[in-house]
């Protein structure tokens, strides 16, 4: 019998509480169901890894996207102005050494959070905007060659 493949989700996604909020957004059970058939889960939370507490306050990207805080030239922030990219790129880089690790060529991340968004981000402003983009983590794992995919992009 084969192994089913590893696939890197979002913690939050399974209904672990590791959001900002201390809350989840569990997928649908039919859709955990059809995963659990087919996949090996590996759970992360880049936030977590990053260190950053449960709960925490809010954080977007301000200054630029995903590519420019890896560059230093935007950085992730929260509401209060509290510089936390350090945090998102480390956890950035942990959740890429935990999908080699595990042998993870894809990731299911949370759509629009400014780690795991792959296709939109809140823009900067908290005022509940989102704007085309893509989180710290989900950017990273890319780049590194990890096909990444939110929830909502899924048959």
């Amino acid at each position: 019998m084969n192994e089913k493949p590893p696939l890197l989700i979002s913690a939050c996604l399974l209904g672990q509480p590791v959001r900002y909020d201390a809350a989840s957004k569990p997928l649908p059970p039919e859709r955990l169901t059809r995963l659990t058939r087919d996949y090996r889960l590996v759970p992360v939370c880049p936030e977590c890894l990053g260190g950053l507490p449960t709960p925490r306050p809010a954080a977007e990207i301000a200054g630029g996207d995903a590519a420019a805080v890896w560059q230093g030239r935007a950085k992730v922030a929260t509401k209060a102005g509290d510089d936390v990219t350090a945090a998102f790129r480390r956890g950035a880089r942990e959740a890429l050494a935990l999908a080699r690790a595990e042998g993870c060529a894809q990731a299911l991340l949370k759509a629009n959070s400014p780690s795991c968004g792959g296709a939109r981000v809140y823009d900067g402003s908290f005022s509940g905007c989102l704007r085309p983009g893509e989180g710290v983590a989900a950017h990273w794992l890319r780049r590194h060659g990890v096909e990444v995919i939110n929830e909502d992009q899924l048959p």
